[in-house]
């Protein structure tokens, strides 16, 4: 039973996706955390997926893995950097993932043989689990994001499992809506109707929001908070204006200039502490350096999941790029990233000159055989030009492929997930795995979550990070076969980090004396960087990227 004081804070859409409901929930518990409230998040997704394991990076962006292994929307990992901390599995749900666990129960008899129904046990289910994370955080506010955007049928049993939340603990149970308020070119004028319809198809389910976060291209006008006031039955200042910004850095200081954070403990009726002022200045600070940096650094990010019809989705590498920013500000300078897709450079291997403009090169995490041969032609031109180089995941494997390739002579050298019938395989499938893929058990049978490493002494990584074990997250099926490690380290390659029995290679690298940095790890370090505390891998290939730049 969850403690009687326990907050909840529903956070829904309207009018269209992408509205900013992630953000408001990361921005919402950090403006709240730093009131001296321990606050705790929850996504839920509306997908029938059990995770976000199986679905397509380019329609859905990043999958973002916790350190218990759970695969989960890229929201999850926008609350981890906002409110610095390690979420688990029971943050994160999933329509397939309740209506698993109600059928699981019911073939157990749990239910003590009495009819299931769609109303009430699948919402009951969603409040179950709802409770448990606040419970698990020992939280004294749980701030929930809905999926999807009211007055779609995908959702509705999510609301409808708040409002029976609401009715049976009205004191404590709340709602932020975030919806938006377009302003036709055409027409010149910012537009309430679609909101006024978005919260009146909130009010069929029961529910009234509390809050309303007016999202826009500009500020909200007086004229306009009065309309939506009149119409939506709220208090005219708890209609929050918020505009675009240039950082997503930017929306707790805006919500705070618009007194957000006290218009909540207001609301819930909590006496909080002040802001503490270190914490925030610590915040407005970082978030200044999205805006500073007249020196740049200039990095080409060399992938595949990139396009979805006429369109760019970096969303696909999210915690890349924020990893990028935060170790860039650190150093004072700004980030400007420019999205390559390596299938150019295996059409057109001309195309590699261009490389030589750019301050350092990442390649990062993915699957499959479309666009290698173009990372592996990346690869070979940045240790022959001695380009700063980082690969992450699939990264590093193509460094070692790369290698064997053109420093050990092995032509055919490839992966066993792209070429089975190389005599070569110097990545291959990891022991663990075979059984699954023969069976076809692809969800969640990975290798996931946080796993230790051990550093070489006087390495760039154990330099990097200043000890000796380290704990990062993984998602991965391959592995450096055993049989070519020896090899390849008599060649110079240098496998720095190793699991701690020695049979997992998780970083590779070159020396200093051989490349200024050349460096790939098989787990996902943009997963533990933070925006006060940047990851220390990105933070050494930034400044290799600053000093390349000054040659």
């Amino acid at each position: 039973m969850a403690k009687k004081d326990t907050k909840y804070i529903f956070v829904v859409g309207g009018v269209i996706s992408g509205v900013g409901k992630g953000i408001t929930v990361s921005s919402i518990g950090l403006i709240l955390k730093n009131r001296g409230l321990n606050v705790t998040a929850i996504k839920i997704d509306p997908y029938i997926n059990i995770d976000a394991g199986t679905m397509n990076p380019t329609e859905h962006g990043e999958v973002f893995v916790l350190n218990d292994g759970d695969e989960t929307d890229q929201d999850m990992g926008n609350y981890e950097r906002f409110l610095n901390l390690n979420l688990t599995r029971i943050n994160y749900m999933t329509t397939g993932r309740v209506y698993q666990r109600v059928i699981e129960k019911e073939r157990n008899l749990e239910y003590k043989g009495r009819c299931v129904q769609v109303v009430p046990d699948v919402p009951l289910e969603v409040v179950d689990r709802i409770k448990k994370a606040g419970i698990n955080a020992k939280a004294d506010v749980v701030v929930v994001e809905i999926g999807g955007t009211v007055g779609e049928y995908e959702n509705i049993l999510f609301l409808e499992a708040a409002r029976m939340m609401k009715i049976a603990n009205p004191e404590n149970v709340f709602f932020v809506m975030v919806s938006y308020l377009p302003t036709p070119s055409k027409v010149g004028e910012m537009k309430t109707k679609p909101t006024q319809h978005a919260v009146r198809a909130l009010n069929a389910s029961g529910i009234q929001p509390d809050i309303l976060i007016a999202r826009g291209e500009t500020s909200l006008d007086e004229k306009r908070k009065e309309k939506l006031s009149l119409f939506c039955n709220m208090r005219p200042d708890r209609i929050i204006s918020a505009p675009d910004v240039d950082s997503i850095y930017d929306i707790p200081l805006n919500f705070e200039k618009e007194k957000l954070s006290d218009k909540l403990c207001d609301i819930m009726g909590m006496v909080c502490k002040p802001t503490d002022k270190n914490a925030w200045n610590a915040w407005r600070k970082f978030a200044q350096h999205s805006h500073n940096g007249k020196e740049t650094v200039k990095i080409a990010m060399v992938g595949k999941y990139f396009e979805t019809g006429d369109f760019v989705l970096s969303d696909s590498y999210l915690s890349v790029i924020e990893a990028i920013k935060y170790s860039s500000y650190a150093q004072n300078k700004k980030p400007i990233i420019s999205w390559l897709n390596s299938v150019d450079f295996e059409k057109s291997p001309a195309k590699l000159k261009g490389l030589k403009k750019y301050d350092g090169i990442i390649v990062p995490g993915g699957f499959g055989s479309r666009g290698i041969e173009g990372k592996l032609n990346v690869v070979k031109f940045a240790r022959e030009n001695k380009i700063p180089y980082f690969g992450l995941c699939y990264g590093m494997q193509m460094m070692v492929i790369e290698y064997a390739r053109n420093v050990l002579g092995l032509k055919d050298a490839n992966t066993k997930e792209v070429n089975p019938n190389s005599k070569n395989l110097v990545i291959d499938v990891m022991e663990s795995q075979k059984e699954n893929l023969q069976k076809n058990l692809y969800g969640g049978s990975m290798r996931l979550g946080g796993y230790k490493a051990i550093l070489e002494d006087k390495s760039i990584a154990r330099m990097s990070y200043g000890r000796r074990e380290i704990i990062e997250r993984h998602r991965h099926r391959y592995e450096v076969n055993p049989l070519y490690i020896k090899k390849l380290e008599e060649k110079g390659f240098i496998f720095s980090g190793k699991s701690p029995d020695g049979s997992l290679m998780e970083i590779a690298e070159l020396s200093k004396k051989e490349h200024p940095f050349f460096l790939g790890t098989q787990f996902h370090p943009e997963f533990l960087a933070h925006p006060l505390n940047p990851h220390p891998l990105f933070t050494a290939f930034i400044k290799a990227c600053v000093s390349n730049k000054k040659k």
